[in-house]
């Protein structure tokens, strides 16, 4: 191999330390050559190839400008040394390089840069990488595949996270077990709570009670208590009740040693659900069961309170073991059947509504949630195989009351002998007592003296007024016999309440003592 020399060079690389007899010739001619007058470096002569090595030593020696290549095969090894090795499953370290939308690049001084997928950018789903991450900014990740079919190195920033947290879970869950993180998502069943890992919180463990809507809770922090663990499940159960329960308990033991059976107190209905609803009493939740709701039948409990309602309730019992209260709705309130009781008594007539047909009678509602049975053998003069020969659902109806029992709260009625006649009941009889009949029997309205003219009364006056001496629609002309008979605005006023009237007639003549019905 040929040494190229020239005037004060600056490198020399040696590969061979004898040159051929033609080489130690030609660099003897190119040193004589030179017209540099600062130095002759070296002089070699075909005679000695040994004196040219020595010059050229010499000469390397006395100038700190040359360098020899002395790394040879070494330099990959020098190379391959600064890199960093890694393995499947091994965390590292790196610079944010470049943030796409559906990657991010991490150098971390490895041959190539690593790619962390979008998916595996954080615990939380759908997110942008920029918020995630920013350039420059130096991350933990672990390898996920140090080589995919296209040689890239996969990195996972979520799962370092995990690997990260999982031993800081552990520690809380040996100490005190709570822990503090927002709720990022909302999903079937409960809401999922960044604790650094995926930290699941069952519906029925958000609040001391079961919450129907979560949706307000996404975004909010929130603390709770880890119930269960499974590493190789990445499986995180929390209770933000179980933390209530802990945290409140002396203030929880305080209001209900405060609280006894028979007080009414006034709270805010928090939730319906299917067998009742729970009132806030300002310090706890309180069951109304739904028998405890009405005093009449309840199909749902939505259909009596709603969420938000202000009630007063009475308190039935409280459980100190069990840190529960049995509310009462119906108990502030006055009940039907006694204020029925206390306004009815047997043997008078009141008016009613066919609500049911059965085999042996026929029900009818003769108050507000209050119904009386009618057995098949009240309810004509003559036989009857089925109810439904007699009345129909819906009919409204005159009945009288042959049995009343409170305690049992039960009523009997009889159709056929209210047709007999009887004593009218106190709410009816300005409406349907005697003064409301002539002394023929037939109705003539209320006739209270100085009783102003009714609204009905009022609205014919009105419509006659502008339709002059005519007629309403629809009414029957009048009879020669009796023209003004249709025209008389109490007749006209009630026809519903005439005709139920002349329905509970007794079939013969009425007796002084027993004005009609």
């Amino acid at each position: 191999m040929t040494v190229p020399l020239f005037p004060n060079p600056k490198a020399v690389f040696v590969s061979d330390p004898t040159p051929t007899p033609s080489e130690t010739s030609a660099s003897s001619e190119a040193l004589e050559s030179s017209t540099d007058g600062d130095a002759v470096v070296a002089t070699a002569t075909n005679d000695s190839g040994e004196e040219f090595v020595a010059a050229v030593e010499e000469f390397v020696r006395s100038d700190d400008d040359i360098v020899f290549d002395d790394v040879g095969d070494a330099l990959d090894d020098l190379y391959n040394s600064s890199m960093v090795d890694v393995e499947d499953g091994q965390m590292v370290t790196g610079s944010v390089v470049r943030i796409d939308r559906d990657e991010v690049l991490l150098d971390i001084g490895y041959k190539s840069e690593g790619v962390i997928p979008v998916r595996e950018l954080s615990i939380r789903n759908d997110v942008d990488p920029s918020e995630i991450v920013s350039p420059g900014e130096e991350i933990e990740a672990l390898v996920v595949q140090k080589e995919d079919k296209d040689g890239r190195l996969i990195l996972s920033k979520k799962r370092a996270q995990y690997e990260r947290a999982w031993g800081t879970i552990e520690e809380i869950k040996e100490s005190t077990g709570i822990v503090t993180g927002p709720v990022i998502e909302v999903v079937k069943g409960g809401l999922i709570i960044d604790i650094g890992l995926r930290g699941f919180l069952p519906a029925s463990l958000v609040e001391l009670r079961r919450v129907r809507d979560l949706a307000p809770y996404l975004g909010r922090e929130l603390e709770a208590k880890i119930i269960e663990l499974d590493r190789n499940r990445n499986n995180v159960v929390l209770s933000r009740r179980a933390y209530l329960e802990e945290t409140q308990k002396e203030q929880r033991d305080e209001f209900l040693a405060n609280l006894a059976p028979g007080e009414r107190r006034k709270g805010v209905v928090s939730s319906v659900v299917n067998f009742g609803a729970f009132v806030d009493l300002g310090g706890m939740d309180g069951l109304i069961h739904v028998s405890e709701l009405s005093w009449k039948h309840v199909d749902h409990p939505s259909s009596v309170v709603t969420v938000g309602d202000e009630v007063d309730v009475e308190v039935l019992e409280v459980d100190l073991d069990r840190e529960r209260i049995s509310l009462s709705l119906k108990a502030t309130q006055q009940d039907p059947w006694q204020e029925f009781a206390s306004a009815h008594q047997v043997g008078e007539l009141v008016y009613g509504r066919v609500t049911k047909l059965v085999p042996f009678g026929s029900f009818v509602q003769v108050g507000e949630g209050i119904e009386g049975l009618v057995h098949i053998s009240e309810m004509s003069q003559h036989h009857v195989d089925l109810p439904e020969q007699v009345v129909t659902p819906g009919e409204e109806l005159w009945v009288k009351i042959i049995d009343l029992d409170l305690q049992r709260r039960r009523i009997s009625l009889s159709i056929k002998q209210a047709a007999e006649g009887g004593i009218v009941a106190a709410e009816y009889q300005e409406h349907f007592g005697e003064h409301a009949y002539d002394d023929e029997g037939n109705y003539i309205g209320s006739g209270i003296e100085g009783e102003g003219p009714s609204e009905a009364e009022e609205a014919w006056a009105a419509y006659y007024a502008e339709q002059g001496d005519g007629e309403a629609p629809g009414s029957p002309e009048p009879s020669a016999e009796s023209p003004a008979e249709a025209e008389t605005p109490a007749e006209a006023e009630s026809p519903a309440e005439e005709e139920a009237v002349v329905e509970a007639e007794p079939a013969g003549e009425a007796s002084d003592d027993s004005p009609d019905a």
